[in-house]
């Protein structure tokens, strides 16, 4: 496939136009990100007229990239506590007689 015929997909940040290429089935999940990142950066934007494009764009990566970290970090917690819970559960039954 040649690079014209790729299939392509246009966003919208901050104003400018992009195209960016991307697979029909992943056009949906790319078009939800740039609506996701399109509203950091207009935050980070609106708290500050003067910055630049470019670093709005590592303002909001660095802001997005947090959040993904405590959402991780989050689950891995949950995880953890699941599998307590579950080796409790295990225990209890084990010390459980058979009938």
């Amino acid at each position: 496939m040649t690079d014209a015929s790729r299939p392509t997909t246009e966003i919208t940040l901050l104003g400018r136009h992009y195209v960016i290429a991307c697979p029909p089935d992943e056009q949906d999940k790319l078009e939800r990100a740039a609506r996701y990142l399109e509203r950091a950066m207009s935050g980070i934007h609106a708290q500050n007229t003067l910055l630049g494009s470019e670093r709005v764009a590592i303002m909001a990566a660095l802001n997005i990239t947090h959040e993904l970290l405590e959402a991780l970090d989050a689950q891995r917690a949950s995880e953890r506590s699941l599998d307590a819970l579950s080796a409790r559960l295990e225990r209890a039954l084990d010390d459980t007689p058979q009938r």
